[in-house]
């Protein structure tokens, strides 16, 4: 039984391009339309197939980090983009329509993230190692969406593309106190400071992040001018002219919008101005893929654009641009990907082979969704006076990135 509808959901997904699956009795079948490259997939145990049919988004990860699923020349990344280039044509049977409403009812209370839940959920995934990160991200370590003005840019030229252009939208003035939530490494506050004059707090959860951020504003001797420290954005006390976010709104969760909008507007100084620069989804609200959610990003959630606006509106602020990337960060993962790839080895070295397995997984998943799928990123500005900005978008683009 099982067999046979593992078989149905495979036709139902995969229209375009071919799959085939071996089961463990070497039975086999294939379903697409025999184009392209095929993928071969391989189960090495019966309970995949009961588990991928009741819910395969969580399945096929597990079993691919077990090894109780593998992928002919371990090409998990060419599985993952033939899943989602055909899972806009796919119909869901009943039963996985009945288990995503249910996922949908009970959202709240998987992105229910008070300060103490918060906390941990950093601690999983960013406090892992800096050297570990070290071996993919670029030179800054800047874990966000890059900016690909060029094609041709290396992953450090359009990580400074994208640092520079966040800085117009924020129309910095030397002296400026600014609020950097989620500062990471430290890459975005440094250059704020360094290249803007800016006074900078920067936040963080990641007791990892922080102890480097402070190192390399050390190191630069800009003690007087740049800070890091570990707290929550709903813990910030003062004033600042400025607010910039770049990729932690996907750990805010929904239930905590309209607190995190009215924290930026008690933290903003009435002539301020706020970049967020935030993974978003182009279709309606939705839910957190089960896998990354358990391994990758527990409490984390990637917004439609309508539930960050009603939010915004509702604690009295004003959207003065949107600006939506569609590739960039297609981009940047593959950047990533392949410098993951380059130092398998030194990964090895630092952790084991299945969780070698998870990040190989997550980072395709990644990339192929933002090629194939609704995810995208949002930059948002936000003022509390809409006549701050300029009256056209020239400012952002006067200087073209030549890097």
């Amino acid at each position: 039984m099982w067999k046979s509808m593992f078989r149905s959901v495979a036709e139902r997904i995969i229209r375009s391009g071919t799959l085939k699956v071996v089961f463990p009795d070497d039975s086999s079948f294939e379903v697409g339309d025999s184009t392209g490259s095929p993928v071969t997939i391989r189960i090495h145990a019966p309970s995949v197939i009961r588990r991928c049919v009741l819910n395969a988004e969580l399945a096929l990860g597990e079993a691919y980090m077990d090894e109780t699923m593998t992928v002919d020349g371990d090409d998990i990344y060419g599985l993952l983009d033939l899943m989602t280039r055909n899972l806009d044509d796919a119909e869901d049977p009943l039963y996985r329509k009945i288990l995503y409403r249910f996922q949908v009812l009970t959202r709240s209370l998987a992105q229910f993230n008070p300060v103490s839940r918060a906390r941990r959920n950093a601690a999983h995934h960013y406090d892992l190692s800096n050297d570990f990160y070290t071996l993919f991200l670029d030179r800054d370590k800047q874990y966000s969406c890059a900016y690909f003005p060029r094609p041709d840019m290396t992953l450090e030229e359009a990580q400074e593309a994208k640092k520079r252009h966040i800085a117009k939208k924020l129309l910095l003035e030397p002296g400026m106190k600014v609020l950097d939530i989620g500062c990471g490494w430290g890459g975005m506050g440094i250059t704020l400071a360094e290249d803007h004059g800016s006074v900078v707090e920067g936040i963080t959860l990641s007791t990892e992040q922080q102890a480097l951020a402070m190192n390399r504003v050390r190191e630069r001797n800009l003690e007087d001018r740049v800070a890091f420290r570990i707290c929550d954005y709903r813990e910030v006390k003062g004033r600042f002219d400025r607010i910039v976010s770049v990729g932690m709104f996907e750990h805010v969760g929904a239930p905590h919008y309209r607190q995190f909008f009215r924290d930026v507007r008690r933290l903003l100084e009435r002539d301020g101005v706020a970049l967020l620069h935030t993974i978003g989804r182009l279709d309606e609200p939705g839910t957190t893929n089960p896998w990354i959610r358990k391994y990758i990003f527990p409490g984390g959630y990637v917004p439609a654009l309508s539930e960050v606006m009603q939010a915004i509106e509702k604690e009295g602020l004003s959207v003065t641009d949107v600006e939506i990337w569609q590739l960039h960060y297609a981009e940047t993962l593959r950047c990533w990907r392949q410098r993951f790839e380059d130092n398998l080895k030194a990964v090895r070295g630092m952790f084991d082979d299945r969780f070698c397995r998870m990040w190989r997984f997550y980072l395709a998943a990644c990339e192929v969704t933002f090629r194939n799928r609704s995810q995208v990123v949002f930059q948002i500005q936000i003022t509390r006076d809409k006549n701050l900005p300029p009256a056209t978008r020239d400012y952002m683009y006067a200087v073209r990135d030549q890097a």
